[in-house]
């Protein structure tokens, strides 16, 4: 139902009002830039109530990036403890309801404005979470798969799956994000060369596949790669709550690093990503069995925290969106306070992410960092105050 254009006085008629409730909101709709909507509310307070009533800031979200259909609700988060309500007669559901829509409009409107962004995608992989299985531990890991080149100190770096007689048998590797929510569009992978073999075989995939998702398991249950059963528990996909699940992609058999651009931008919910390995092409000599080998992975895209945050511990699998709108001008130094003044939800928020900054930053000076509880992850980005 179309919330009706409300007049601001007796000569407020405007285009929208000659044009009508139901014909306006086909027009604002059709609006593709998040910018155009926020000037379209800013033109008078009638053309306001009638943005915010009809959530033209959320459904503009939800044709950039279905995955927001997962939020049940978006809550905004401040720094300062809100101050109780003066005791006054119960307020009417319609005011409720007024102010819940402001609020989502605050918060879907700037969404829709980081979702559209141009800021170029980096890298967001952080940590290893599992491989499906691994020929020889821990020389062949999965972690070898965070590093850009297929050679370290002069040895082969790559991981390997087990072998297999069937060629059609899959394999996967499970990466863990950089934030617990990130706009992902492109994933690169680059097949094994296996140099030191006869004929310098390749041990790329048929076919791959993406999903994106976060994880069931209780906070500081998922473990990382740090024992031969490479994590099989942490990566079973009865753990994860998928909320995305690319098309396939054909693999080619050759030794450079391939790009997988997505169809369209996806809202990684819960910063977990699985990467499928459909079909095997190449066998080895020695046992002649099929083998798949990666020596390099990324996930490009850019991550939306600190100033939007997720909270994933609904047992249905539904997520809460959470706005942190003063984290955009946070400094630095009020960062590293620990502020007795700040309520708590900021401050577990905050401190979440902090930690996840810190093992960021740890992953690029000394490399990965293993055995971390999930409440020590999360996201980086060059404009991010949390340094």
């Amino acid at each position: 139902m179309v919330a009706p254009m409300e007049v601001d006085g007796p000569c407020g008629w405007d285009f929208v009002d000659w044009v009508g409730p139901d014909a306006s909101a086909c027009i604002f709709r059709s609006l593709d830039d998040p910018a155009d909507i926020v000037r379209a509310a800013a033109v008078s307070r009638s053309w306001r109530r009638f943005v915010v009533g009809n959530e033209f800031s959320k459904s503009l979200c939800l044709r950039i990036c279905p995955e927001i259909a997962n939020f049940t609700s978006a809550e905004e988060v401040n720094r300062s403890p809100q101050p109780q309500p003066i005791a006054r007669a119960a307020e009417s559901s319609h005011g409720v309801e007024l102010k819940a829509r402001e609020r989502d409009y605050r918060i879907y409107s700037y969404l829709s404005g980081a979702l559209a962004s141009t800021k170029p995608s980096m890298d967001c992989i952080l940590q290893c979470i599992g491989a499906s299985s691994t020929d020889n531990f821990p020389e062949e890991s999965i972690e070898n798969t965070l590093m850009p080149n297929d050679r370290v100190k002069n040895r082969a770096s790559y991981w390997s799956s087990g072998g297999q007689d069937d060629p059609d048998a899959p394999e996967s590797l499970t990466y863990r994000l950089n934030s617990d929510i990130c706009i992902i569009d492109e994933i690169r992978l680059q097949p094994f060369k296996a140099y030191f073999q006869n004929g310098y075989p390749i041990y790329s995939s048929k076919a791959v596949r993406f999903r994106m998702g976060h994880s069931k398991l209780p906070h500081g249950s998922e473990s990382f790669v740090t024992v031969e059963d490479e994590n099989l528990m942490a990566i079973a996909d009865d753990n994860y709550v998928w909320s995305y699940t690319s098309p396939e992609f054909p693999m080619l058999q050759e030794n450079v690093l391939q790009s997988f651009k997505l169809p369209r931008p996806v809202l990684c919910i819960g910063g977990v990503v699985k990467v499928e390995l459909l079909g095997r092409v190449q066998k080895q000599e020695a046992d002649d069995r099929y083998y798949i080998c990666v020596c390099h992975a990324q996930v490009r895209g850019r991550s939306l925290s600190p100033v939007f945050m997720v909270d994933t511990s609904d047992p249905a699998g539904y997520s809460v969106l959470k706005y942190l709108p003063e984290a955009k001008i946070l400094r630095a130094e009020d960062a590293m306070l620990d502020d007795g003044r700040e309520s708590l939800e900021w401050h577990s928020l905050v401190a979440r992410y902090r930690r996840m900054r810190h093992l960021a930053i740890m992953n690029v000076l000394l490399g990965p960092v293993e055995l971390m509880d999930e409440d020590d992850l999360g996201g980086v980005s060059d404009e991010d105050p949390f340094v």
